[in-house]
């Protein structure tokens, strides 16, 4: 059974479980939402990046959450905090938090409200002194998102991921500090 993490107007963030794979798979893990994001995975890649969040989450208290549109109960998108992992980022052990929305619920806001209360959790609940986001700069949407957010962009952070097409390269990240989310509530 899955845990209630966050609760916002349209939505509830709650943990996943494994029996997400086939809605993951069906609405988030398409050509379209995974354009920017590393391409469409193999149901495997799936079961093993659940598998690894539910570990996290059992460990650290935190990791990706399913966003499920309180209207419908349908899983809407994926969201929440994890450990920067990727060996060739300089900053390795960061808070990063991401998000992921289905492409029929794009441009609703659902983002905005999700990673909203995502921030909320990371410097309240989780503690953490910054967070940061990543994404390319050919994510437009992703990027716009977290300057909306009040996030930093933080050149002396990029790296170039070799698994990514050139027109996804660098990785870019922003990042905002407690103090500066505080003083924009």
């Amino acid at each position: 059974m899955p845990d209630l993490v966050l609760e916002t107007d349209r939505l509830v963030l709650r943990t996943i479980t494994e029996h997400d794979v086939a809605d993951h798979d069906r609405h988030l893990n398409t050509p379209n939402v995974m354009a920017r994001l590393g391409g469409v995975m193999e149901r495997h890649e799936i079961e093993t990046r659940h598998a690894k969040g539910m570990a996290m989450y059992a460990k650290d208290g935190f990791s990706f959450l399913f966003m499920i549109e309180k209207t419908t109960g349908e899983m809407v998108g994926y969201g929440g905090i994890k450990w920067v992992d990727n060996p060739l980022a300089p900053n390795i052990g960061d808070h990063e938090i991401g998000w992921i929305v289905r492409e029929d619920r794009w441009r609703r806001g659902y983002a905005y409200e999700a990673v909203t209360a995502i921030i909320d959790w990371g410097f309240g609940r989780i503690g953490a002194s910054h967070l940061v986001a990543l994404t390319s700069a050919a994510n437009i949407g992703s990027w716009k998102l977290m300057e909306k957010l009040g996030m930093e962009r933080r050149k002396d952070l990029d790296f170039t991921e070799p698994g990514y097409p050139e027109t996804d390269n660098p990785t870019i990240q922003y990042s905002l500090t407690k103090e500066q989310w505080e003083t924009q509530e």
